[in-house]
């Protein structure tokens, strides 16, 4: 079984799964609220730049233009 990591990627479900599990361990381990807030919107903002990457890459490569 191969993973398809694109489509992986580019699931908001697959994103809040990763805030999902990051979020209570941090806070487990003693990592201030504010300091777990803005991890947490890092790796939302970050899952939005993957995404633009790998749509933007796709549509290259079908060859179509906005």
């Amino acid at each position: 079984m191969e993973i398809n990591w694109k489509q992986k990627l580019t699931s908001r479900k697959f994103w809040a799964a990763v805030v999902g599990f990051v979020t209570p361990i941090m806070l487990a381990f003693g990592v201030s609220e504010s300091v777990t807030a803005q991890v947490t919107a890092i790796i939302t903002s970050g899952a939005a730049v993957v995404a633009y990457i790998i749509g933007e890459g796709f549509v290259d490569a079908c060859g179509r233009e906005d």
